[in-house]
């Protein structure tokens, strides 16, 4: 099973249904790819075709991808979200490392100065992203693929 990057609460992000055949079903064995994961208001059925969007980060930024697993929490639900290839995996990737690196640098109060705001993005860029590399992504899809 791939990993699922837990997509930051203080980001948010906008899932919308998509018509069923939007994605191939026959793609569907690609869940061991991994994707994202994150707290949402409602729950999703599993299979179900989503757009997933972070309008807070870049409002035409757009993943195509489906309900892998849905689990009740106490407030709401927390949803993953399988993408379908490579591509899509990989840009989703960076769209979430994205969303990682603004959380860090709210987290450590910079205050608008462009020079602080660069050194910890390169900070947390140095601790973490290996896990969002291009290289993890053709790993876990290779080895979700059957000879």
């Amino acid at each position: 099973m791939g990993r699922f990057i837990p997509h930051p609460d203080d980001v948010p992000v906008e899932l919308t249904l998509l018509k069923p055949d939007c994605i191939s079903r026959r793609q569907l064995h690609t869940i061991s790819l991994g994707g994202m994961a994150c707290n949402y208001h409602r729950a999703w059925r599993h299979g179900t075709a989503l757009e997933v969007r972070m309008p807070t980060v870049n409002p035409d930024m757009r993943f195509l991808g489906y309900v892998a697993w849905c689990l009740r929490r106490k407030r709401g639900y927390l949803v993953g979200i399988a993408f379908v290839d490579e591509q899509t995996l990989f840009s989703a990737r960076m769209g979430e490392q994205v969303c990682q690196i603004e959380r860090y640098c709210r987290l450590h109060e910079t205050h608008d100065d462009l020079q602080d705001i660069q050194a910890l993005a390169l900070e947390w860029v140095q601790e973490h992203a290996d896990e969002f590399s291009h290289e993890t992504v053709q790993k876990a899809f290779a080895e979700s693929v059957p000879d």
